[in-house]
């Protein structure tokens, strides 16, 4: 890890309140269960290495968006046995996150016990950043562990202002290894290295995919950013996602490719449907080619044998969003098809970094999470990491 961030291994938690910020932002369905504990799991072994040094865990998280006031659907009090089930043991649990209730349990917190807090996002101070609230959460605990990577990227109370709160301030497990396998693909990676970039929007991507121009012997494009290039390139793309206003910078970004050496590979065909359903009439087309009133939904055959071919060939493998609308089973065969081909690089000596959000929830849907390198759970934090940026909530931990 950069910045002097020292980890949990570098304290003995004995006797000490640890004070944690973890990302349980997951997803519940309509009953309140939660539907995938990727994130709890991940926070498990910094909260285990806490308890069995003899200290104890007081947890604290959002969930979901709230307006700035409790909201029953946003409430933490139902992940209590998803968290219970991951740990192994009862955990207690405050209707607040500050306030006497707060303060009183984690007061009475013994060695070996866990406390979760309710959401910090029924404070508007949470995201506001604010020095007081933060004051009042750090009042809480003796230590100060983040090991919420997925926020890192935003300055708020709790996972920026806090640590000013603490003399012991450190990194969990998830946020040191997160930090440790991003800067494996940042530094000098194995050559070659291939860039996979998909998803709907280039817009979010602009500064990520400028940075890769300096770093990566291969780019590939795919997903709904790829139709913007075809247009870009006088080709017809029907209603296929397009975001007119980069046009000029589509081309720019292939001329940039060309100057510095970069293998920068587009789709050349695509599976088109006629209407926005897993049960609309579907063809296939070439790139550039699809007519109007239809709409590129999925890479091509074709396209998958050559994006497949390059990522077979490389040793350092960076992937960040989907090929297609891969949430529907008509169009995730080239979502799916990049991610056995990852994972074959991957057992032929590879190392991928799967970019967190839409292509780890494809990597887990198609069951390959344990056949590539790592998975990142922090999506926004990682592309900011990548394009450079220092996180807030990395560079507050800094000794």
């Amino acid at each position: 890890m950069s910045l002097n961030v020292k980890n949990v291994d570098s304290l003995n938690f004995a006797g000490k309140k640890a004070l944690i910020r973890v990302d349980f932002n997951v997803p519940l369905d309509e009953h309140f269960q939660v539907t995938d504990d990727t994130r709890i799991q991940a926070a498990v072994p910094t909260i285990q290495k806490i308890l069995k040094d003899g200290g104890s865990a007081i947890l604290m998280s959002h969930l979901g968006r709230p307006k700035g006031g409790p909201e029953d659907r946003y409430s933490l009090k139902h992940i209590v046995s998803a968290v219970e089930a991951a740990l192994g043991q009862k955990i207690s649990f405050a209707s607040d996150c500050i306030g006497e209730e707060a303060s009183q349990k984690a007061a009475q917190l013994g060695a070996g016990e866990v406390l979760l807090l309710e959401n910090l996002r029924f404070y508007k101070e949470e995201e506001n950043g604010d020095a007081a609230f933060a004051a009042k959460l750090a009042k809480l605990g003796d230590v100060y562990v983040n090991d919420a990577f997925g926020t890192a990227h935003r300055a708020h109370a709790s996972t920026a202002v806090i640590a000013a709160n603490f003399s012991q301030k450190v990194a969990g497990y998830l946020m040191e290894s997160e930090l440790t396998n991003a800067d494996k693909v940042l530094g000098n990676p194995e050559r070659p290295y291939t860039a996979i970039m998909g998803g709907a929007k280039i817009a979010d991507k602009i500064l990520i995919i400028e940075r890769l121009l300096e770093k990566v012997d291969n780019l590939i494009i795919g997903g709904g950013m790829s139709y913007t290039f075809a247009k870009a390139q006088g080709g017809s793309i029907g209603t296929s996602l397009l975001e007119a206003d980069k046009l000029d910078f589509v081309l720019e970004l292939m001329e940039k490719a060309k100057a510095k050496g970069v293998n920068l590979i587009l789709p050349v065909d695509t599976v088109i449907a006629d209407d926005f359903s897993n049960t609309a009439n579907q063809s296939v087309v070439n790139k550039g080619e699809i007519p109007d009133n239809w709409m590129g939904l999925d890479i091509g055959p074709k396209t998958r044998e050559l994006f497949g071919k390059v990522i077979l060939e490389s040793k350092t493998i960076l992937w960040n969003g989907p090929m297609g609308v891969f949430e529907m089973e008509s169009f995730n065969k080239g979502t799916k098809a990049i991610a056995e081909y990852v994972a074959e690089a991957t057992r032929h000596g590879a190392f991928s970094l799967i970019g967190g959000g839409d292509s780890a929830a494809a990597v887990n849907k198609f069951g390959y999470t344990d056949q590539v390198s790592y998975v990142s759970t922090g999506g926004g934090a990682l592309l900011e990491h990548m394009e450079g940026k220092v996180l807030p909530g990395v560079a507050a931990l800094a000794q």
